[in-house]
Order: structure tokens, then C-alpha cells, then sequence
């Protein structure tokens, strides 16, 4: 047995000692600190400081404590509080519900305050394509993805959303959906949509519903790869994933790019924008996790880390 002395590192937590098997796993350990403390499991994060860069380290959960070099007849191991938490799955739900919201709101709004408005087809078009992007998401949130964490601080939410309450649902709705009757230079480019003929539009609908459509595969792909075992990593193959690392990403981003074409408003730009370098940092992460993870293995492939055959 290992005697572990436990540090709090959050004001409400006492110390406490524990007498643990050197192979019990740590979620063991955290299952009874979070019934010493009363509180969730999610809440706590455990460390050890490493010896050599005198900081703290998170114990693997899902591994015993002599794989996570807890050894010897006593430990110390520190704890944290988290604070209130709240699942990943509901925070995505919440995200995407945003805009599934929004857009009709704006969209009935402006029928309200201009009575007898026109809507043109690009318009009514991109209302169609955001709906069905969200619920697309909403549906893969409930019954594909598969989250390697449970959890989120709860206040984070408010952050998360801002980007698609704002930036997709307030940001693309307003200035896309208004009327298209102008009577100065600033309204004009403000709510400018525009009026493609119709093969163009035809092939910028077609692109845009490729890449949904390719998104969702790579994130069935990616939903199979851990069936029993959400945190471990396993190289990806097939549809996209033989070009690029993150091609979900890349697919995103070309539906976004598709629809900004579409309806070449500002808005749309800057949401594509913005949402692409978020992207892109994660897509970096990734890839990069890749290569420390699986090393030659994963280099010999030669992918690239965003766009096929670019970058």
C-alpha cells in the first residue's frame, strides 16, 4: 500500500491522507477524494510536482499510480478544485443553438418592420444553408462526436457561445437578411447581397453542400476511431484524413468560404475569417500532437496539416 498525503491547492479543501494500492487506478483515488470533499469528480484535478521542472503535473486518470511514477510506501499528490462544471455535449447543444435561433428571429423580424419585404434568392438561399449547417452540428454533437473529456468549467460557456451566438447567428443574420433597397452608399455596402446568375449560384451551393456533406464523414471517421476508449490516440485514415490532418477543418472552412462567395457580405467574411484561424490553431495542435505521438510513423505519411496538397 501507498500512504498519499494530500495537498489542496483550493481554498475549502482540507488536507487529507489516503491509503491506496500501488495498482489502483487514479480515477479510484479521485473517486474518493471527491467523497471526501462532497463535491463531483469533475471538479478535481490531480498532480504531482515533477522533479525535475519543479512543476505540477496531472496524473493519468485512466492509468494506475505506479504508471504515473506514484511509487515507493508514501506520495504526496496535490488537489484542485475546478470549480462548477458542466458537461462538453450541453455546451456544444447551447453553442449551436444559437444561431438555429437567431436567424428566424431576424428573419420574421425584418417581414415585421418591413412589411411587403423581398427577399432575393441568395438570401433565402444562405437562411437554408445556416439552418441546415447548425442542425447538421446539433445532430452531430447528440449522436456522433465523441468528447475525450466530460467536462468544462461552467462560466466557459458564455465564452464558447459568444462566437456562434454572435459571430454566426447576430453578426451573419442582420446584415445578410435586410432589405435590398438602399438609399445611401453606407446601407448599401452594409446589407450588400449578391445577385449571382444562376449557374454561379448552382455550383456555390454545390461546393458548399460537398463540403457539409465531406465534414460529416471525417467526423464519422473520427467518432469510430474511439469506440472503447475516448482518450487514446490512433492515426486516422481514410476519406480526407490522407491529405491533411485535420481535414474536418478544411471542410469547415470550405463550406464557410462557399457561402461567403455566395452572398459576399462583410459579415460572412468575417465570420469565414475568424472561424478559419481558430481552426487553424487547433488544426496546428494536432497535427503536431500527431508527430510527438506517433513520430516517423506519422511523418512518412507526409500529410499536410490544413489545406490538401498546401499547407
Amino acid at each position: 500500500m501507498i500512504d498519499i498525503e494530500v495537498k489542496p491547492r483550493s481554498r475549502g479543501f482540507k488536507p487529507v491522507s489516503l491509503s491506496e494500492s500501488p495498482d489502483a487506478r487514479v480515477e479510484k483515488v479521485v473517486a474518493d477524494l471527491a467523497n471526501r470533499y462532497n463535491c463531483s469528480v469533475h471538479r478535481l484535478r490531480v498532480t504531482v510536482i515533477d522533479d525535475k521542472t519543479k512543476k505540477h503535473v496531472p496524473l493519468d486518470q485512466s492509468k494506475t499510480l505506479v504508471a504515473n511514477g506514484v511509487t515507493g510506501d508514501s506520495a504526496v499528490i496535490y488537489v484542485k478544485d475546478l470549480g462548477p462544471q458542466i458537461s462538453w455535449r450541453t455546451v456544444f447543444v447551447i453553442e449551436y443553438l444559437g444561431p438555429l435561433l437567431i436567424h428566424p428571429i431576424v428573419w420574421f423580424a425584418y417581414e415585421h418592420f418591413y412589411p411587403g419585404i423581398s427577399r432575393t434568392l441568395v438570401q433565402t438561399l444562405a437562411f437554408y444553408m445556416v439552418q441546415f449547417h447548425f442542425f447538421k452540428r446539433e445532430f452531430e454533437t447528440l449522436f456522433v462526436h465523441k468528447f475525450s473529456n466530460a467536462t468544462m468549467p461552467a462560466f466557459n460557456i458564455f465564452k464558447n457561445s459568444a462566437h456562434y451566438w454572435v459571430l454566426s447567428g447576430i453578426n451573419l443574420s442582420v446584415f445578410i437578411y435586410g432589405p435590398q433597397v438602399h438609399t445611401t452608399k453606407l446601407s448599401d455596402y452594409v446589407y450588400h447581397v449578391s445577385n449571382h446568375a444562376t449557374p454561379v449560384i448552382g455550383i456555390l451551393v454545390g461546393v458548399w453542400f460537398f463540403a457539409e456533406i465531406s465534414n460529416f464523414v471525417t467526423h464519422i471517421i473520427l467518432a469510430q476511431l474511439r469506440v472503447n476508449d475516448t482518450k487514446r490516440y490512433v492515426i486516422p485514415y481514410g476519406y480526407g484524413f490522407n491529405w491533411v490532418s485535420c481535414p474536418n477543418y478544411f471542410f469547415e472552412s470550405l463550406a464557410w468560404f462557399a457561402y461567403a462567395l455566395l452572398v459576399g457580405n462583410w459579415s460572412a467574411w468575417l465570420f469565414f475569417v475568424v472561424a478559419t484561424a481558430q481552426m487553424w490553431v487547433w488544426a496546428v495542435k494536432k497535427h503536431k500532437r500527431y508527430l510527438k505521438t506517433f513520430g516517423d510513423e506519422y511523418k512518412k505519411l507526409r500529410r499536410k496539416i490544413y489545406v490538401p496538397f498546401v499547407i
